[in-house]
């Protein structure tokens, strides 16, 4: 039997957020815990699709970076049993840094693909307020007695500075262009309310002040232009280029997804808003760990047999500008690409670390329904300590043009002349 196993097809059913904060006792969930944040995730799914019973999860894998605390014993776990889902429903924790909930989506994903799960839940949490990252964090002293990593490689600016040493295109100016690109992306997509749909109120408490539902995300400054970011302090070097006005800051959030096989989606009644085509991580020097998008998307797109031309849309996590800069440097995409983050990115919206791949394919799920044009489409990032990460995704909306029929059509009647 076990030769004749055939592999399923994997859907993106549905994906929610809560709104992202600013990490601090100022930010919106100072007074919030982490694993509540995840579970009003899980709610607003199982509310939002009311056909699927909640014994027929599978599984649910929930990433965090820092698990400890509020976002540690086995989250994914304790978040299911948190939210309401039935006690027959297991769940998992799962640790790949800012590529945590990217990866609990791959991870579960190849479970349904190989048939032991059918439905699943996977997303990510990171309450940078309450647990800054490396906090408590005690590294092998081997990593820097034997030189097994550049001691830059701890620290994530000292990372982005070192690819504008590798990449000297990428100036100071191409980086506070694209943030401020990003800035007004974020506020024209809030104009046209493209982010809402997804994000779940959250009600918080703040002391002396009373209970706030939190509707909107917290880290955008809409407005900000290239003067504003010139005028900024460089923290990671003396005249470097990495500000706070081009990187991600501190944040706080959550995301969850939902994920089915193609035939427990069409059992269940369940939408299909994105098809799973292929993924793929890859590792590189640590010191320049923003490049590791590169070789991600090359093997991803090299399994899925496409090519970059293939590809429709992007989304592409913004832990810092000239990471991003960098990936369309090396295939030819330039800086202002319609195709690329058409929502803004984390620059704007902000990076709660392992949470943020969910983000992505929210983001890239509501634009494949908005542009029926675009068949393939990726949400890729970098990842700290020197990885990669990229999903190539299918646009189940996609209707070719009537150019590419008829060249579709052209092509298989000269094979077929050729052949004859």
């Amino acid at each position: 039997m076990s030769q004749n196993r055939q592999i399923r097809d994997v859907v993106f059913v549905d994906g929610v957020r809560t709104p992202f904060g600013r990490a601090g006792e100022k930010g919106i969930y100072a007074n919030t815990r982490a694993d509540d944040l995840v579970v009003k995730c899980i709610r607003e799914l199982m509310r939002r699709n009311p056909s699927l019973p909640a014994e027929r999860i599978d599984e649910v894998a929930i990433a965090a970076t820092t698990q400890t605390g509020d976002q540690g014993l086995t989250i994914g776990r304790t978040a299911a049993l948190l939210a309401g889902l039935p006690q027959s429903v297991p769940g998992f924790a799962i640790d790949r840094m800012c590529a945590g909930a990217m990866t609990a989506v791959t991870t579960t994903a190849s479970g349904i693909g190989f048939g032991a799960y059918d439905v699943v839940i996977a997303g990510g949490v990171e309450h940078m307020g309450h647990h800054p990252m490396g906090a408590g964090a005690d590294p092998n002293p081997r990593f820097m007695s034997e030189r097994i990593v550049d001691p830059a490689a701890l620290n994530m600016g000292n990372t982005a500075e070192n690819l504008h040493d590798r990449f000297p295109a990428i100036t100071k100016d191409r980086t506070d262009a694209y943030a401020v690109a990003s800035q007004n992306k974020l506020a024209a997509a809030y104009a046209k309310e493209q982010i809402q749909p997804d994000l779940v109120p959250v009600a918080t408490l703040k002391p002396g002040a009373g209970w706030t539902v939190n509707t909107v995300d917290e880290p955008p400054r809409p407005g900000t232009t290239v003067e504003d970011l010139a005028a900024l302090r460089t923290p990671f070097r003396a005249h470097g280029r990495v500000s706070a006005g081009n990187a991600a800051g501190l944040n706080d959030g959550a995301t969850a997804a939902l994920l089915a096989s193609a035939e427990a989606a069409a059992e269940l009644g369940l939408p299909v808003k994105m098809r799973l085509v292929s993924y793929a991580f890859a590792g590189v020097a640590p010191e320049v760990m923003g490049i590791g998008p590169v070789p991600a998307t090359e093997k991803a797109l090299r399994l899925a047999g496409l090519s970059i031309e293939d590809i429709g849309l992007f989304e592409i996590n913004e832990a810092f500008a000239v990471q991003v800069l960098s990936f369309l440097d090396h295939f030819g995409i330039s800086d202002d690409d319609p195709r690329v983050n058409r929502y803004g990115g984390a620059i704007a919206v902000g990076h709660p670390l392992a949470s943020s791949g969910v983000r992505l394919m929210n983001q890239l799920a509501r634009q494949f329904e908005e542009d029926h044009s675009v068949q393939y489409g990726i949400t890729t990032m970098c990842i700290g300590l020197g990885m990669g990460a990229t999903v190539i995704w299918e646009n189940p909306h996609f209707v070719p043009s009537p150019e590419t029929t008829s060249t579709a059509a052209e092509t298989s009647t000269s094979t077929e002349g050729s052949a004859a």
